[in-house]
C-alpha cells in the first residue's frame, strides 16, 4: 500500500508541472480585457519645444487600469508614438507596470526632428509644426501577438519649435525665479522664466514681485539653486534668500561672472487715447514677448493721442511718427477701437494693430462695466493670456471679449477650468496676476495669484 502510494503521487505531481506548463499558454489566450483602456490626461493645444528646457517634462501621460478576465492579473503597459495615426510607424517610449509615464522635452524634440521639423525660418522644406500620435497599450504575458490585449484611442500631440531669427535667437532658459515674492515657493504656479541674450550664460527676466523673499533655481527643482549671502548682488550655490520688493522688475542672472541685478522695469502706454495722461490710473503695461523678443500690450485705445514711457515717468518716454520710435518724439494718434500695441525696442520700431482683446468685467472691478472700461489682457505667447496689477474688489468677475458679452467665460463648479457663459467668479479685495490659457480649446484654463 505505502508504495501504491508513492507511484500516485509521484504521478500527480508529473500531472501538475505539465498542467502549469500548459497554463501559461491558457491564461493568455483565454483571458479578454473586461474594459478599455483610454489616456486620462489633458493634453496642451501645443507644445512648445526648445533645447534650453529639453530636460522639463513636457507631458505626463496617465491611463486608466485594466482588468483581463475576474482574477487579478499582473499588466503591462506599453506607451506607443507614431508619425502616422494608423501607428503602422510607431515606435514605444517604453513599458511599466504603474498607471502613468512621462515625456521630456529632450524625447519630444528627438520625435520632431525625425518628423522633419526644424526652427530656423529660411528652410522651406522644413516646417517648425508638426504632429505626433500617442496611444496606450495594456496587455498580459510576454504581449506576444497571441497576448490578450487593450489599446486605447490615439491622442494628437501638436509640437512647434519656435523659430530663431537671424539676430534674435532668444529662448526660454532652464533657469526660474521662485519665492513667496513671486509663486508660494512654487505651489502657486511655475518659476518666472529667465531667458536668453546675446551672451553666453547671462539671462534675463521680466518679473512682478511682490514682498517676500526669492532665490533663482534651475527646471523648476531645489537640484541647483542660487541665492545671495551677503545680499551684495553676487550668488553662491544654495545661498541665502534675496529679499524682494512689489513692483515690476528686469532682473539679469550673469553666471560667468556669478552676479545679478534687478531694476524697476516697466514699459507702458500714457495719454488722452488711454488713461488721460496718467489722470485715469496706471498705464496700460506691456509684457514680454520671448518669441518675438518684442514688448506686446493688448489695449482698448479712445480717440486721442498716447506715448510709451517707463516705469511710468516722463523720465524715459517715447513717441514718433511711421511706426519708428523717437526718443521724446511726437505723440501717436489712435482711434477707438481694440488693439494689440507691440514696442521693439531692438530695431526702435512699434506697430498698431486691430486685435480682438480679452478682458475682466464684473462688481470685482469695474461695475460690470458701469464704472469704466474692462482690464484687458495681453497675449505674451500663443493662447497665452496675461493680465498682471489687477486691483479687484470683493465681487465677482468673468472675462470676456471686446468688452461684448457674445464670447465671454465663466467658472462653472469653481475648478479653475472656464466655461464659455459659465457662474461668475469669486474674488476679493487685492491685487492680482490672473493668466488665461486656451491652449486646449476643450480645456481652457486660469489662475489668479496674489502680488
Amino acid at each position: 500500500m505505502k508504495k501504491l502510494s508513492n507511484v500516485f503521487l509521484f504521478f500527480c505531481l508529473c500531472f501538475a508541472f505539465v498542467a502549469c506548463q500548459d497554463n501559461d499558454n491558457l491564461e493568455f489566450t483565454v483571458q479578454a480585457p473586461t474594459n478599455k483602456v483610454s489616456l486620462t490626461n489633458t493634453f496642451l493645444g501645443e507644445y512648445l519645444l526648445t533645447p534650453q528646457t529639453s530636460k522639463n517634462i513636457a507631458e505626463r501621460f496617465v491611463w486608466n487600469e485594466v482588468q483581463f478576465g475576474g482574477t487579478p492579473t499582473e499588466i503591462t503597459y506599453d506607451v506607443q508614438l507614431a508619425f502616422k495615426n494608423d501607428f503602422s510607424d510607431k515606435e514605444s517610449l517604453g513599458t511599466t507596470k504603474d498607471l502613468n509615464m512621462a515625456i521630456t522635452v529632450e524625447k519630444l524634440l528627438t520625435l520632431a526632428d525625425k518628423a522633419g521639423l526644424d526652427n530656423d525660418p529660411t528652410t522651406t522644406d522644413k516646417p517648425n509644426k508638426g504632429k505626433i500620435y500617442v496611444r496606450v497599450r495594456a496587455y498580459v504575458g510576454n504581449g506576444g501577438s497571441n497576448a490578450p490585449e487593450s489599446i486605447s484611442d490615439a491622442k494628437e500631440m501638436n509640437l512647434t519649435l519656435p523659430e530663431v531669427t537671424q539676430g534674435s535667437g532668444v529662448q526660454a532658459s532652464t533657469w526660474g525665479i521662485v519665492g513667496s515674492g513671486y509663486n508660494d515657493w512654487g505651489n502657486a504656479g511655475p518659476d518666472a522664466p529667465f531667458y536668453t541674450t546675446d551672451k553666453a550664460k547671462v539671462y534675463v527676466a521680466y518679473v512682478t514681485l511682490k514682498a517676500g523673499e526669492i532665490k533663482f533655481r534651475e527646471n523648476n527643482a531645489w537640484t541647483n539653486n542660487l541665492g545671495d549671502d551677503n545680499a551684495d548682488g553676487t550668488v553662491e550655490a544654495g545661498g541665502a534668500n534675496i529679499v524682494s520688493t512689489p513692483g515690476t522688475f528686469k532682473i539679469t542672472l550673469d553666471l560667468n561672472a556669478n552676479t545679478y541685478t534687478m531694476e524697476k522695469y516697466s514699459w507702458g502706454i500714457v495719454g488722452s487715447g488711454f488713461n488721460d495722461w496718467g489722470n485715469n490710473g496706471p498705464d496700460a503695461e506691456f509684457h514680454y514677448d520671448y518669441t518675438t523678443n518684442t514688448f506686446k500690450a493688448g489695449v482698448a485705445l479712445l480717440d486721442g493721442e498716447v506715448k510709451f514711457r517707463l516705469n511710468n515717468e516722463w523720465t524715459t518716454n517715447f513717441g514718433g511718427a511711421n511706426g519708428t520710435l523717437a526718443t521724446g518724439g511726437d505723440n501717436i494718434k489712435t482711434t477707438k477701437g481694440f488693439y494689440e500695441v507691440t514696442l521693439d525696442l531692438v530695431n526702435n520700431t512699434y506697430k498698431v494693430e486691430a486685435a480682438d482683446v480679452w478682458g475682466i468685467v464684473g462688481s470685482g472691478y469695474n461695475d460690470w462695466g458701469n464704472a469704466g472700461p474692462d482690464f484687458t489682457f495681453t497675449q505674451v505667447n500663443p493662447k497665452i493670456y496675461v493680465a498682471n496689477n489687477v486691483t479687484l474688489k470683493d465681487g465677482e468677475v468673468k472675462f470676456r471679449l471686446n468688452q461684448d458679452w457674445t464670447t465671454n467665460y465663466g467658472d462653472t463648479g469653481n475648478d479653475k477650468i472656464l466655461d464659455a457663459g459659465g457662474d461668475n467668479i469669486k474674488t476679493t479685495a487685492g491685487k492680482f496676476r490672473i493668466v488665461m490659457d486656451l491652449t486646449d480649446s476643450a480645456s481652457p484654463k486660469y489662475t489668479i495669484s496674489s502680488l
